[in-house]
């Protein structure tokens, strides 16, 4: 299994070192989160904890304005395994959980918070299945193979001795 972690929480910690090294509204943070995002995004994780080492020992910075950018270098640091987004942009894979969360609210949270709906496992679980069968265009062939499925034991067994006649 691989995992990626969702680039948004990255971002994050880039903005808390930004506010570390510029004062609040200052233009050059931008370009300072912009600049070591791209490096993450190239698989770059430790080079940007490297980076954000050297900023803050170029600033000269005081124990007490440093946590921002500590926490980040410690972050991108240990989390580097799970940083590769230049894999998983590669492979097609996402980086941030924003499609992911879109499908569950719409597969899921749509369907089965519905006020006064009450569900069972298995009742919700045929539900989430059929409406992620429609959703990627595959109910169809799904219905064709579950009429064949349905089709062999309830029917073909009982027409093939006789034992019934065929309407």
């Amino acid at each position: 299994m691989t995992i990626v972690i969702d680039l948004i929480h990255v971002l994050e910690y880039l903005w808390a070192a930004a506010w570390c090294l510029h004062e609040s509204g200052d233009a050059a943070a931008e370009d300072f989160v912009a600049r070591h995002a791209r490096t993450v995004l190239d698989g770059g994780a430790e080079q940007a904890a490297t980076a954000l080492q050297a900023a803050a020992r170029t600033a000269r910075l005081k124990k007490n304005r440093r946590k921002g950018i500590d926490d980040a270098i410690a972050y991108l640091r240990n989390k580097a395994p799970y940083l590769r987004y230049d894999t998983a942009l590669g492979r097609g894979w996402p980086i941030a959980t924003g499609i992911i969360e879109g499908a569950c609210r719409h597969l899921v949270k749509d369907r089965l918070d519905i006020t006064g709906a009450r569900w069972g496992l298995a009742g919700s679980e045929a539900v989430l299945k059929l409406r992620a069968l429609r959703t990627n265009g595959d109910f169809d062939t799904y219905w064709t193979w579950h009429e064949k499925q349905e089709f062999t034991p309830n029917h073909q067994a009982r027409y093939r001795d006789q034992l019934t006649t065929a309407a």
